[in-house]
């Protein structure tokens, strides 16, 4: 009992030491972040000059628990850091302390000092471009065995090459252009037996390419380097190979020496090197190496006979001198002419630009009246050869001679029908009017943000609103001569549901873009900002929706030569206009996204919001079936109402397609999935094909994903379906009212009552239960009852 009471005497006192050792415990005890991660990540901050970022501390936290901003975690492991464009400073730290991270990307920020020796060996995407490191690539990279992307374009790197690309066999992107990296490439480049895409362009690199000449290469450029002697015939395969500002081929071949050569060679014959100031004759010329022939013949010349060569050199020397330069001045002159006449043909276009913006829009009457007058002509001539056989009457007295010489020619064949005349290109805006048309590209007028640039509404004088896109800073490098191809093979582009160029600007160093205006309003803004646009986005409208983005994307695919891959489908380029039309934006621009690296685009935070393609991550390589996959997020979100990525949602609900894909096949799940307004308004039957559709849609292996042509026809039988339905439900209703007034009528006859009464009752709940329905009209259809509006008017 002693015992017993002695120990509950030592309980509390016990209970409080307890409670006392759990307070001590660091914080990151309990955290969900793994320690050692934590370390990296608070020393990583420290060595970046500890920057204004939400939630981040220089000691302890919890980046995976607090969810820190830029940081992605895997469990209780940091998977990926992403700051792109955050000016941040400072330098890197010690980055080996990580444990699993596989992505690290600040591109775009101020980030000096070197690349740390000690990298994380699970990294597989490293992404460090537009920043000012210095140094060398450390020779610790092949320690790096996963790493399937780097890019390091735009430092101040410098030095050779390190060898240590012989482990890095699934290396598939490499950018590290514009350094100064110098001497030859590394032998280890061969061993980069999964590198298909490589930028080495604008540094010193030297020697020759034969260690590229194995790679499965698809994208090359070594522009702007020292390389020399031939390029390998295998690289001449490359697809997209670009070699320019190199010393290929310059040396010039010596001359074979002439067939009329004696045999035997002589002192004479062997060519003699430069006499030296002072005169003093090389050792060919000299006594002990020359026969006597060759010496009394070189020595019997006086030095009259030498002047006299020496002036008719030195005559003729001034004589090519003089003709070059009288070349050279001719080709000055005509360079000027010819700048002279472009400046005076810009100042032409400046005048006349309106004109031309008209000139287009009454191009098609004009070619049908060219036409009309063809068609007419044609019928003149096949209907004046008979008149004339009519007319003509020979005289047999006439000899034979003037019979044929009087006789009129056959008449020439008719003319081949023309081709049907192509598209008119898109005309050429000077910006002098443009900064007119929109205000002077102030805010007001600012439309949206893209990826590429701002847009902006320009109105011309007749009234006809355009839009107009500034492509920014980073992509406006793009030469002209491709930015004039691309826009060649964007004008081609004509569809329905895709937003058209009527116009383009590469002229005083701008690059615009000049687009139909077609709506302020885009998908994000209605589902995300509350924006309303003719009413509530229905259910039915958000199928119109989905079948005319389809459409969209399935001409890009099939009807387009070559193909077009969007690669930055999303809400925010999804355009809605009167009656929930749809047209895409930015279609065929892909080309100006990776025009900086080719490998930064897969670091973007878009990554992120989880529209891009799970294959896009690891390989960086775009196809149709990333369009696909892209287009499920879209019809997921317009589903559920929610972003792909909200950090507001408990941690398990934050990416969207990771919450949703196992539900989307158990239909009382799904009926919980979908957005609050439009509950009650979709059918099972329809909800789970809709929902069969994005599982299709959101696989992670590509060759899994349905073809656009397949999803259009799909979704295009869910709208009928969902139509029907609705034409159902509302003669149910109706027949339901008729039946209740049937009822009320019988009721009134037994009752007695007064027949006017009852007629005027009648009217009142005529009027009262038979609200009209409003109605939406569904592209080519008929109009039908929206369901919502019906259940609360029945």
């Amino acid at each position: 009992m002693a015992g017993g009471s002695c120990f509950r005497a030592r309980a509390p006192v016990v209970l409080v030491l307890l409670l006392i050792a759990a307070a001590a415990l660091p914080r990151r005890a309990l955290a969900d972040t793994d320690a050692a991660d934590v370390t990296a990540i608070n020393g990583l901050y420290v060595a970046l000059g500890s920057p204004t970022l939400p939630k981040w501390i220089a000691d302890g936290g919890d980046p995976c628990g607090d969810g820190w901003q830029g940081v992605v975690c895997i469990g209780s492991n940091i998977d990926s850091i992403t700051f792109i464009a955050a000016n941040m400073g400072g330098e890197l730290s010690s980055l080996g302390k990580f444990t699993s991270i596989t992505t690290i990307d600040l591109s775009n920020n101020n980030i000096g000092g070197t690349i740390p020796e000690d990298l994380p060996v699970t990294l597989q995407r490293f992404f460090m471009s537009d920043n000012q490191l210095t140094g060398s690539i450390p020779v610790t990279l092949s320690n790096l065995k996963s790493l399937t992307a780097m890019s390091l374009n735009g430092n101040h790197l410098d030095g050779k090459l390190s060898d240590a690309f012989d482990s890095l066999t699934g290396l598939v992107n490499l950018d590290i252009s514009s350094n100064n990296f110098s001497g030859p490439l590394p032998s280890s480049l061969g061993s980069l037996s999964s590198l298909t895409t490589l930028h080495i362009q604008d540094n010193q690199l030297s020697g020759t390419l034969s260690v590229l000449q194995d790679l499965p290469l698809k994208n090359l450029n070594i522009e702007n380097n020292l390389f020399s002697g031939p390029v390998p015939p295998k690289l001449l395969n490359v697809p997209n190979f670009k070699n320019d500002g190199n010393l290929f081929n310059t040396s010039i071949a010596p001359s074979a020496p002439p067939s009329s050569t004696p045999t035997g060679p002589t002192p004479t014959q062997t060519p003699s090197s430069p006499s030296s100031p002072s005169g003093t004759p090389s050792p060919y010329n000299s006594p002990s190496n020359s026969s006597g022939d060759g010496y009394t013949a070189r020595d019997s010349s006086s030095p009259s006979s030498r002047k006299h060569k020496s002036s008719t050199l030195r005559t003729v020397g001034y004589v090519f001198l003089a003709i070059v330069l009288f070349i050279v001045t001719v080709l000055l002159v005509i360079f000027c002419l010819s700048k002279y006449q472009e400046r005076q043909s810009r100042h032409d276009y400046t005048t006349s630009q309106v004109g031309r913006v008209r000139q287009r829009i009454e191009e098609p009457k004009v070619k049908q009246a060219s036409l009309q007058s063809k068609n007419d002509t044609k019928k003149a001539l096949l209907e004046k050869p008979p008149e004339k056989r009519k007319e003509h009457v020979i005289n047999l007295e006439r000899t034979e001679s003037e019979i044929f010489a009087s006789a009129p020619p056959p008449p020439p064949p008719p003319p081949p029908p023309p081709p049907p005349p192509p598209p008119p290109p898109p005309q050429m805006l000077l910006p002098p009017p443009l900064p007119q048309y929109t205000n002077s590209f102030e805010e007001g007028n600012l439309i949206r943000e893209s990826r590429l640039g701002k847009v902006y509404l320009a109105e011309l004088p007749e009234g006809r609103f355009l839009e107009v896109m500034k492509i920014d800073n980073t992509n406006d490098r793009i030469p002209v001569e491709e930015f004039l191809e691309l826009v060649a093979r964007v004008s081609d582009i004509r569809h329905l549901n895709i937003l058209e160029l009527v116009g383009y600007c590469a002229e005083y160093g701008q690059r615009l873009l000049v687009y139909n205006h077609f709506s302020r309003k885009t998908l994000h803004d209605v589902l995300h900002e509350g924006e309303d646009l003719d009413g509530a986005l229905s259910w039915s409208n958000r199928l119109q929706v989905a079948l005319g983005a389809a459409k969209a994307l399935e001409y890009l695919h099939d009807n387009c030569e070559p193909p077009v891959v969007h690669q930055n489908f999303e809400p925010a380029n999804v355009l809605l206009g009167k009656g929930f039309s749809v047209q895409i934006a930015e279609c065929g621009l892909a080309e100006l996204m990776l025009s900086g690296s080719v490998t930064q685009l897969s670091g973007r935070m878009r990554a992120l919001l989880n529209y891009e393609a799970p294959e896009i991550h690891e390989a960086g390589t775009f196809a149709n079936q990333s369009d696909v996959y892209s287009f499920g997020v879209v019809m997921l979100e317009l589903l559920t109402g929610r972003k792909p990525y909200d950090s507001s949602r408990p941690r398990a609900e934050q990416h969207l397609v990771r919450w949703a894909d196992s539900q989307l096949h158990d239909i009382e799940s799904l009926s919980k999935m979908v957005n609050p307004s439009i509950q009650g308004e979709c059918s099972e039957k329809v909800l789970s094909r809709f929902a069969d559709i994005i599982s299709c849609c959101i696989q992670s292996q590509p060759e899994f994903r349905p073809p656009m042509s397949e999803i259009v026809q799909d979704l295009a039988g869910i709208v009928s379906t969902n139509e029907r339905l609705c034409r159902g439900v509302w003669t149910l209703s109706s027949y339901a009212f008729f039946y209740d007034m049937n009822i009320l009528l019988l009721q009134a006859k037994v009752s007695h009552l007064d027949h006017t009464c009852l007629r005027r009752s009648h009217s009142q709940l005529w009027t009262s239960n038979l609200t009209p329905l409003p109605v939406t009209t569904r592209g080519r259809g008929s109009p039908h009852p929206q369901p919502r509006k019906r259940h609360e008017g029945g």
